[in-house]
């Protein structure tokens, strides 16, 4: 703002001293040829006022707007410089990831094929274990029917000995036979007190 002033001052200064000595040059000379000198001279502050007003117009106006334009780029350029920063962290992030990601999936491999072995062990235990129990059944059921099969045999021995027995009883049973042991238990029970 003071360097303005100064401009106008020295420029106002400059404005006067020019008439001055212009009227001063017009009174010594006279005539066509002074009329001529004048009117260029006129034209030369008329040149010098509108040029003055024109650096002052632009003096005042151009610079807040000059001013404005430097912010909205600097403030431009910080976003960008912002968004660069942020889009270079996630560049070295994506390139840590990637550089990590051979080791997840190495470590991820070494995990699934812990988690098989595990998994085969847990089944051929469970498999042993079903195996035990089929056979223990197995041996249950297989002494159940020897037991079924003994108490069979020992039924029917017992049949063809009650047959055996009753046919050689049939034979030698006799009517005389069956008299005499009719007598033999009648007289045991006369012989018990009742």
């Amino acid at each position: 703002m003071k360097a303005n002033r100064r401009f106008v001052f020295a420029a106002s200064l400059l404005l006067l001293v020019l008439c001055t000595a212009l009227s001063a040059h017009a009174a010594e000379e006279g005539g066509a040829a002074a009329t001529e000198t004048a009117n260029e001279i006129f034209r030369w502050i008329n040149f010098a006022i509108v040029a003055a007003m024109l650096i002052w117009v632009f003096g005042k106006k151009l610079p807040p707007v000059f001013r404005g334009n430097a912010e909205r780029i600097s403030s431009a350029i910080s976003k960008a410089a912002a968004v660069k920063e942020e889009a270079d962290r996630q560049v070295r992030e994506a390139e840590s990831k990637l550089a990590r990601l051979e080791q997840d999936v190495a470590a991820l491999r070494a995990t699934a094929q812990q988690e098989s072995v595990a998994e085969i062990e847990r089944i051929r235990a469970l498999a042993r274990t079903e195996a035990e129990k089929v056979a223990a059944a197995a041996q249950a059921e297989i002494a159940a029917a020897e037991r079924a099969a003994s108490l069979h045999l020992k039924a029917l021995a017992a049949g063809l000995a009650v047959d055996g027995a009753e046919a050689l009883l049939a034979k030698q049973l006799t009517a005389s036979a069956q008299e005499s042991l009719v007598e033999a238990f009648a007289a045991n029970l006369e012989g018990r007190p009742n």
